[in-house]
Protein backbone atom coordinates (compact mmCIF):
# COMPACT_ATOMS: atom_id res chain seq x y z
CA UNK A 1 0.00 0.00 0.00
CA UNK A 2 1.20 3.70 -0.76
CA UNK A 3 3.11 5.60 -3.49
CA UNK A 4 6.14 4.55 -5.56
CA UNK A 5 8.01 7.16 -2.97
CA UNK A 6 6.53 5.95 0.23
CA UNK A 7 9.29 4.30 2.80
CA UNK A 8 11.74 4.94 0.07
CA UNK A 9 13.76 6.45 2.46
CA UNK A 10 13.88 9.92 1.27
CA UNK A 11 13.60 12.46 3.87
CA UNK A 12 13.33 16.33 3.30
CA UNK A 13 12.13 18.69 5.54
CA UNK A 14 8.88 20.66 4.09
CA UNK A 15 10.73 23.92 5.14
CA UNK A 16 13.21 23.43 2.49
CA UNK A 17 11.22 22.89 -0.34
CA UNK A 18 9.97 25.67 0.54
CA UNK A 19 12.82 27.72 0.50
CA UNK A 20 13.96 25.91 -2.71
CA UNK A 21 11.24 26.72 -4.99
CA UNK A 22 10.70 30.09 -3.48
CA UNK A 23 13.86 30.94 -5.16
CA UNK A 24 12.78 28.78 -8.49
CA UNK A 25 9.43 31.13 -8.54
CA UNK A 26 11.53 34.08 -8.02
CA UNK A 27 13.78 33.29 -11.34
CA UNK A 28 10.48 33.29 -13.22
CA UNK A 29 8.46 36.28 -11.51
CA UNK A 30 9.58 39.75 -11.02
CA UNK A 31 6.31 39.72 -9.26
CA UNK A 32 7.05 37.36 -6.35
CA UNK A 33 8.32 39.20 -2.81
CA UNK A 34 9.32 37.81 0.15
CA UNK A 35 9.04 39.01 3.78
CA UNK A 36 10.21 37.75 7.15
CA UNK A 37 10.31 38.41 10.62
CA UNK A 38 14.14 37.55 11.51
CA UNK A 39 14.29 34.46 10.90
CA UNK A 40 15.02 33.43 7.31
CA UNK A 41 18.02 31.18 8.07
CA UNK A 42 15.11 29.34 9.50
CA UNK A 43 12.42 29.67 7.41
CA UNK A 44 14.75 29.14 4.52
CA UNK A 45 13.61 32.31 2.72
CA UNK A 46 17.33 33.36 2.86
CA UNK A 47 18.13 31.35 -0.20
CA UNK A 48 15.37 34.17 -1.90
CA UNK A 49 17.31 37.04 -0.17
CA UNK A 50 20.74 36.22 -1.18
CA UNK A 51 19.66 36.14 -4.84
CA UNK A 52 16.81 38.75 -4.64
CA UNK A 53 17.61 41.11 -1.94
CA UNK A 54 15.90 43.96 -3.71
CA UNK A 55 12.68 41.87 -3.55
CA UNK A 56 13.17 40.53 -0.02
CA UNK A 57 11.91 42.49 3.50
CA UNK A 58 13.29 41.49 6.83
CA UNK A 59 10.70 43.01 9.34
CA UNK A 60 12.91 41.90 12.30
CA UNK A 61 10.86 40.77 15.91
CA UNK A 62 7.58 42.34 14.46
CA UNK A 63 5.27 40.17 13.00
CA UNK A 64 2.27 42.25 12.77
CA UNK A 65 4.27 44.94 10.52
CA UNK A 66 5.26 42.09 8.62
CA UNK A 67 1.72 41.46 7.91
CA UNK A 68 0.44 45.04 7.38
CA UNK A 69 3.39 45.99 4.77
CA UNK A 70 2.76 42.21 3.13
CA UNK A 71 -1.02 43.26 2.29
CA UNK A 72 0.79 47.17 1.55
CA UNK A 73 2.65 45.55 -1.03
CA UNK A 74 -0.59 43.10 -2.18
CA UNK A 75 -2.22 46.06 -3.20
CA UNK A 76 0.60 47.47 -5.50
CA UNK A 77 0.40 44.47 -7.50
CA UNK A 78 2.69 42.30 -5.99
CA UNK A 79 2.50 38.23 -4.82
CA UNK A 80 4.08 38.39 -1.12
CA UNK A 81 5.28 35.60 0.73
CA UNK A 82 5.24 36.35 4.55
CA UNK A 83 7.02 33.75 6.56
CA UNK A 84 8.20 33.49 10.20
CA UNK A 85 7.49 30.70 12.86
CA UNK A 86 3.90 29.12 13.27
CA UNK A 87 2.85 30.65 16.43
CA UNK A 88 4.17 33.68 15.90
CA UNK A 89 2.81 34.54 12.16
CA UNK A 90 -0.90 33.11 13.73
CA UNK A 91 -0.69 33.71 17.35
CA UNK A 92 1.18 37.61 17.41
CA UNK A 93 -0.13 39.16 14.38
CA UNK A 94 -3.65 37.24 14.61
CA UNK A 95 -5.45 41.32 14.35
CA UNK A 96 -3.69 42.55 11.56
CA UNK A 97 -4.31 38.92 9.38
CA UNK A 98 -7.88 39.00 9.96
CA UNK A 99 -8.16 42.47 9.27
CA UNK A 100 -6.02 43.79 6.69
CA UNK A 101 -5.36 40.31 4.62
CA UNK A 102 -9.06 38.56 5.06
CA UNK A 103 -11.39 41.52 5.86
CA UNK A 104 -9.63 43.46 3.31
CA UNK A 105 -9.01 40.04 1.33
CA UNK A 106 -5.78 40.98 -0.09
CA UNK A 107 -3.41 38.71 -1.69
CA UNK A 108 -1.08 37.68 0.84
CA UNK A 109 0.35 34.21 0.87
CA UNK A 110 1.21 33.32 4.68
CA UNK A 111 3.71 30.40 4.83
CA UNK A 112 4.69 29.48 8.03
CA UNK A 113 7.28 27.19 9.34
CA UNK A 114 8.16 24.90 12.32
CA UNK A 115 4.32 23.97 12.77
CA UNK A 116 2.78 21.20 15.66
CA UNK A 117 4.45 19.13 18.76
CA UNK A 118 8.10 18.14 16.14
CA UNK A 119 9.33 21.62 16.94
CA UNK A 120 11.04 19.58 19.85
CA UNK A 121 13.02 20.99 22.06
CA UNK A 122 11.99 24.67 22.17
CA UNK A 123 8.91 23.89 24.05
CA UNK A 124 5.04 24.81 24.54
CA UNK A 125 6.15 28.45 23.58
CA UNK A 126 7.29 27.66 20.07
CA UNK A 127 4.87 24.80 19.19
CA UNK A 128 2.00 25.55 17.13
CA UNK A 129 -1.30 23.49 17.99
CA UNK A 130 -3.81 26.06 17.67
CA UNK A 131 -2.52 27.78 14.30
CA UNK A 132 -4.70 25.70 11.97
CA UNK A 133 -8.07 26.51 14.17
CA UNK A 134 -6.85 30.03 14.29
CA UNK A 135 -6.80 30.77 10.64
CA UNK A 136 -9.14 28.49 9.47
CA UNK A 137 -11.88 30.29 11.42
CA UNK A 138 -11.32 33.13 9.16
CA UNK A 139 -13.42 34.37 6.54
CA UNK A 140 -11.64 34.21 2.51
CA UNK A 141 -9.02 32.12 4.25
CA UNK A 142 -7.54 28.91 2.59
CA UNK A 143 -5.72 26.79 4.80
CA UNK A 144 -3.42 23.79 3.37
CA UNK A 145 -0.84 21.86 4.97
CA UNK A 146 1.20 19.81 2.71
CA UNK A 147 2.58 15.71 3.63
CA UNK A 148 5.82 16.31 2.36
CA UNK A 149 8.26 18.56 0.36
CA UNK A 150 6.83 17.17 -3.04
CA UNK A 151 3.38 18.39 -2.14
CA UNK A 152 4.86 21.90 -1.02
CA UNK A 153 6.90 22.28 -4.04
CA UNK A 154 3.56 21.89 -5.86
CA UNK A 155 1.35 24.21 -3.13
CA UNK A 156 3.51 26.99 -3.49
CA UNK A 157 3.92 27.03 -7.00
CA UNK A 158 -0.08 26.66 -7.26
CA UNK A 159 -1.07 29.46 -4.14
CA UNK A 160 1.36 31.86 -6.18
CA UNK A 161 -1.14 31.67 -9.46
CA UNK A 162 -4.20 31.79 -6.90
CA UNK A 163 -5.66 35.07 -5.97
CA UNK A 164 -6.47 35.51 -2.05
CA UNK A 165 -5.10 35.45 1.61
CA UNK A 166 -3.70 31.78 2.30
CA UNK A 167 -2.21 29.79 4.90
CA UNK A 168 0.08 27.35 4.72
CA UNK A 169 2.09 24.93 7.52
CA UNK A 170 5.38 23.77 7.37
CA UNK A 171 7.21 21.92 9.96
CA UNK A 172 10.57 22.26 11.37
CA UNK A 173 12.08 18.75 10.36
CA UNK A 174 12.88 16.13 7.73
CA UNK A 175 10.26 13.77 7.15
CA UNK A 176 9.85 10.91 4.42
CA UNK A 177 8.38 11.33 0.89
CA UNK A 178 4.72 10.11 0.34
CA UNK A 179 3.57 11.60 -2.50
CA UNK A 180 4.22 10.60 -6.26
CA UNK A 181 6.90 12.64 -8.05
CA UNK A 182 4.68 13.87 -10.76
CA UNK A 183 2.18 14.59 -7.78
CA UNK A 184 -0.04 18.21 -8.96
CA UNK A 185 -1.73 20.00 -5.64
CA UNK A 186 -5.08 21.44 -6.27
CA UNK A 187 -7.07 23.69 -3.59
CA UNK A 188 -9.89 22.00 -1.83
CA UNK A 189 -8.47 18.73 -3.34
CA UNK A 190 -7.29 15.54 -1.19
CA UNK A 191 -5.41 12.69 -2.80
CA UNK A 192 -6.92 9.53 -2.31
CA UNK A 193 -4.68 6.77 -1.57
CA UNK A 194 -7.49 4.03 -0.84
CA UNK A 195 -10.68 3.58 -0.05
CA UNK A 196 -10.94 1.16 3.09
CA UNK A 197 -14.29 -0.90 3.53
CA UNK A 198 -13.75 -1.12 7.48
CA UNK A 199 -11.76 2.09 8.26
CA UNK A 200 -10.52 5.46 6.27
CA UNK A 201 -7.80 7.83 7.60
CA UNK A 202 -8.26 11.17 6.78
CA UNK A 203 -4.84 13.15 7.57
CA UNK A 204 -2.56 15.99 6.94
CA UNK A 205 0.70 17.13 7.36
CA UNK A 206 3.00 14.21 9.00
CA UNK A 207 0.44 12.56 9.59
CA UNK A 208 -0.14 11.05 6.66
CA UNK A 209 2.96 9.21 6.10
CA UNK A 210 1.85 8.05 9.76
CA UNK A 211 -1.39 6.93 8.34
CA UNK A 212 0.37 4.69 5.35
CA UNK A 213 1.73 2.80 7.65
CA UNK A 214 -1.14 2.41 10.01
CA UNK A 215 -3.12 1.15 7.43
CA UNK A 216 -0.89 -0.98 5.89
CA UNK A 217 -0.59 -3.23 9.03
CA UNK A 218 -4.41 -2.72 9.53
CA UNK A 219 -4.95 -4.24 6.19
CA UNK A 220 -2.63 -7.02 6.66
CA UNK A 221 -4.41 -7.89 9.99
CA UNK A 222 -7.70 -8.14 8.05
CA UNK A 223 -9.00 -4.18 9.04
CA UNK A 224 -9.55 -2.85 5.41
CA UNK A 225 -8.01 0.43 5.72
CA UNK A 226 -8.16 3.21 3.28
CA UNK A 227 -6.21 6.70 3.45
CA UNK A 228 -6.96 10.56 2.53
CA UNK A 229 -4.60 12.88 2.25
CA UNK A 230 -6.66 16.19 3.35
CA UNK A 231 -3.74 18.67 2.94
CA UNK A 232 -6.42 21.27 1.84
CA UNK A 233 -8.14 22.15 5.90
CA UNK A 234 -9.98 24.78 4.27
CA UNK A 235 -11.94 24.25 1.69
CA UNK A 236 -12.44 21.10 2.66
CA UNK A 237 -12.89 18.19 0.26
CA UNK A 238 -16.40 17.21 1.17
CA UNK A 239 -16.74 14.98 -1.83
CA UNK A 240 -13.74 12.77 -0.53
CA UNK A 241 -14.56 12.88 2.91
CA UNK A 242 -18.26 11.53 2.36
CA UNK A 243 -16.61 8.93 0.09
CA UNK A 244 -14.59 7.65 2.59
CA UNK A 245 -17.43 7.76 5.56
CA UNK A 246 -20.30 6.05 2.66
CA UNK A 247 -18.04 3.04 2.35
CA UNK A 248 -16.84 1.93 5.64
CA UNK A 249 -17.77 1.80 9.51
CA UNK A 250 -15.09 4.19 10.63
CA UNK A 251 -13.45 7.71 10.05
CA UNK A 252 -10.32 8.29 11.92
CA UNK A 253 -8.49 12.01 11.76
CA UNK A 254 -4.87 12.47 12.13
CA UNK A 255 -2.67 15.55 12.88
CA UNK A 256 -0.12 17.03 14.25
CA UNK A 257 -2.39 19.79 16.13
CA UNK A 258 -5.32 20.18 18.44
CA UNK A 259 -7.62 17.85 17.91
CA UNK A 260 -10.10 21.28 18.83
CA UNK A 261 -10.65 23.24 15.86
CA UNK A 262 -8.09 21.80 12.83
CA UNK A 263 -8.79 18.56 10.82
CA UNK A 264 -10.53 16.66 12.90
CA UNK A 265 -13.10 19.49 13.71
CA UNK A 266 -13.72 20.50 10.47
CA UNK A 267 -14.54 16.68 9.21
CA UNK A 268 -16.78 16.29 12.34
CA UNK A 269 -19.00 19.02 11.64
CA UNK A 270 -18.96 17.87 8.36
CA UNK A 271 -20.36 14.64 8.99
CA UNK A 272 -22.67 15.67 12.00
CA UNK A 273 -24.43 17.61 9.85
CA UNK A 274 -24.58 15.15 6.21
CA UNK A 275 -23.52 11.78 7.41
CA UNK A 276 -23.33 10.72 11.38
CA UNK A 277 -21.28 8.28 12.25
CA UNK A 278 -18.19 7.20 14.17
CA UNK A 279 -15.50 9.65 14.31
CA UNK A 280 -12.41 9.33 16.27
CA UNK A 281 -9.64 11.84 16.23
CA UNK A 282 -6.27 11.31 16.69
CA UNK A 283 -4.21 14.68 17.45
CA UNK A 284 -3.11 17.07 20.85
CA UNK A 285 -6.12 16.14 23.21
CA UNK A 286 -6.05 19.76 24.51
CA UNK A 287 -3.10 19.98 26.23
CA UNK A 288 0.36 21.95 25.22
CA UNK A 289 3.56 20.73 24.37
CA UNK A 290 6.41 20.70 26.22
CA UNK A 291 9.84 19.65 25.56
CA UNK A 292 11.54 17.21 23.97
CA UNK A 293 12.33 15.17 20.64
CA UNK A 294 10.30 14.84 18.00
CA UNK A 295 9.85 11.14 18.04
CA UNK A 296 9.58 11.28 21.84
CA UNK A 297 6.66 14.08 21.60
CA UNK A 298 5.22 12.10 18.84
CA UNK A 299 4.92 8.97 21.66
CA UNK A 300 4.19 11.29 24.49
CA UNK A 301 1.09 12.79 22.42
CA UNK A 302 -0.11 10.00 20.78
CA UNK A 303 0.60 9.99 17.17
CA UNK A 304 1.94 7.48 16.10
CA UNK A 305 1.39 4.20 13.69
CA UNK A 306 0.41 2.22 16.31
CA UNK A 307 -2.20 4.83 18.10
CA UNK A 308 -3.72 4.90 15.10
CA UNK A 309 -4.28 1.30 14.73
CA UNK A 310 -4.89 0.94 18.79
CA UNK A 311 -7.70 3.38 17.95
CA UNK A 312 -8.98 1.51 14.94
CA UNK A 313 -9.09 -2.04 16.75
CA UNK A 314 -10.52 -0.67 19.89
CA UNK A 315 -13.01 1.07 18.17
CA UNK A 316 -14.14 -1.74 15.82
CA UNK A 317 -14.48 -4.39 18.72
CA UNK A 318 -16.45 -1.99 20.40
CA UNK A 319 -19.19 -1.84 17.66
CA UNK A 320 -18.68 -5.45 16.07
CA UNK A 321 -15.74 -7.24 13.67
CA UNK A 322 -14.07 -5.88 10.58
CA UNK A 323 -15.39 -6.41 7.17
CA UNK A 324 -15.62 -9.88 5.72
Amino acid sequence: MGTETQNSGVQIATRDAYGETLLQLGKKRNDIVVLDADLSGSTKTAKFAKTFPERFFNLGVSEQDMIGTAAGLALTGKVPFASTFAIFETGRAWDQIRLVVCYSNTNVKLVATHGGITVGEDGASHQALEDIALMRALPNMTVIVPADAIETTSVIYTIADSIGPVYVRLGRPKVPLVMPPDYKFQIGKARVFRIGRDVNIIAAGIMVDTALKAAEILSNQGIDTGVINMSTIKPLDEESVMLAAENSRLIITAEEHSIIGGLGGAVCEFLSENHPMPVKRIGVMDVFGCSGSPGELLKIYGLTAEDIINTAKKTLNAGGKAHQ
